[in-house]
């Protein structure tokens, strides 16, 4: 097996651009295909990403990973949120439009007829959207999934957010203060039933996994139970003792997944299998 990873750039919303990469076996190029969808203030090379896809490459399958067009990630900067312009005039329609060019570039360039989504925390949220209306999607895995975008921000911002233009988040790591334009929360509110989370859930008619950790503080589990109990059809894998990203760490030290976070792998992996035989 010879691991191969390959960078791309797309035009994605308003016109920004997408970066990414698809790892694969090149030895075995017609392997199914995995996209990886990132979370909120991630990005495809935070933390163990790299070593995810690696291990879904080496059990048989493509996977392609990439920064949302408004992550704030550039692709000088590759390992942090820079771009804090586009950070900050970020929507959830521009990420649900830029997953949809990354689905469209995948099913005409790379030879398949449907893809696997894989969506973490925010982006568990923007996949269960996708899953539930875009066509080419075969089947979906959540990780540390969001219920509802609204969670992301404290209803008593919004006044003060709709005075002020913005409101600031603080990125734990780094300790920044990252603004966000009322663009954000003017997209969900005109475009609310596009955005239901847990509507679309109910609507998924593909198989469906969901990942949680029963130590998230980000995404309290009663949200994946949320979740699965709106969708009868799908499963819930609960990763005992697992914070919010499995206990990996930005930037991550090690050459190895982290044993929570392989567990994750190893569970999504077996569901993969039992989906694609």
């Amino acid at each position: 097996m010879i691991i191969h990873n390959e960078q791309f750039s797309l035009i994605g919303a308003s016109g920004k651009p997408i970066h990414g990469d698809l790892t694969y076996d090149e030895n075995n190029t017609n392997t199914p295909l995995i996209i990886f969808i990132h979370g909120f203030k991630g990005f495809k090379d935070w933390g163990a990403h790299h070593l995810a896809a690696r291990y879904f490459v080496q059990n048989g399958y493509r996977y392609l990973k990439f920064n949302l067009s408004h992550s704030g990630v550039t692709g000088e900067k590759t390992n942090d949120v820079s771009d804090i312009e586009s950070f900050a005039s970020n929507t959830f329609s521009k990420e649900l439009l830029d997953i949809d060019i990354v689905i469209n570039h995948a099913i005409k360039f790379l030879g398949v007829t449907g893809v696997y989504l894989i969506g973490h925390s925010r982006g568990g949220g923007l996949s269960i959207l996708q899953a539930a209306n875009n066509p080419y999607i075969k089947g979906l895995i959540t990780w540390s999934s969001i219920a509802d975008f609204s969670s992301l921000w404290k209803k008593e911002q919004e006044s003060n957010w709709k005075k002020d233009g913005k409101i600031e988040v603080v990125n734990a790591r780094t300790k920044e203060k990252m603004p966000l334009n009322v663009t954000l929360l003017e997209d969900f509110e005109d475009n609310k039933a596009k955005l239901d989370i847990l509507s679309a859930a109910k609507r998924i008619n593909i198989p469906w996994l969901i990942v949680q950790g029963d130590d998230d503080v980000n995404v309290p589990f009663e949200t994946a139970e949320k979740l699965a109990n709106a969708n009868a059809a799908s499963r819930l894998v609960k990763i005992e003792g697992a914070n919010h990203v499995y206990g990996a760490v930005h930037p991550f030290p090690g050459e190895t997944l982290p044993p929570q976070l392989f567990e994750v792998c190893e569970k999504s992996l077996k569901f993969l299998n039992s989906i694609t035989e």
